[in-house]
């Protein structure tokens, strides 16, 4: 398994990841639980009117975080999320999590799908040295 495929399958079995942004020179972070890997790009979705679109806009540098409780491994993944319009992009995610379509739409203006550019994701543990990977 590739190091993005990887990524992707460990967010996927931990199901909620923490993302970090800027705001000013303030970090924020929130739970998130969105994840599809789509043309070999790791992408993540927001909504447009939320303030974390208006920080990723502003900085688009980024980190998330996720902690598999039953190996005691987590994973950090940092890079720059890009946005993405493109339709079938949205679609594809929207399909991957059927429970956001009736707060989000391929065609409405609010849907946000984002992508990791040079991302480095480090998988870590007590218990193992540390592996990475870059994407």
């Amino acid at each position: 398994m590739e190091g993005i495929e990887k990524v992707c399958a460990f967010l996927e079995k931990t199901k909620t990841y923490y993302l970090a942004t800027v705001d000013g020179g303030q970090p924020r972070v929130r739970p998130f639980g969105t994840v599809l890997l789509y043309e070999g790009k790791l992408y993540i979705q927001t909504g447009k009117v939320k303030p974390v679109s208006q920080q990723l806009a502003a900085n688009p540098k980024a980190e998330i975080c996720a902690f598999d409780g039953e190996t005691g491994t987590w994973l950090r993944v940092s890079g720059e999320l890009i946005n993405d319009d493109s339709h079938d992009v949205k679609v594809a995610m929207l399909d991957k999590h059927p429970e956001l379509k009736f707060m989000y739409s391929a065609d409405d203006d609010n849907t946000q799908v984002l992508y990791f550019k040079d991302a480095t994701a480090v998988f870590s543990s007590f218990t193992a040295a540390p592996e990475s990977f870059t994407f």
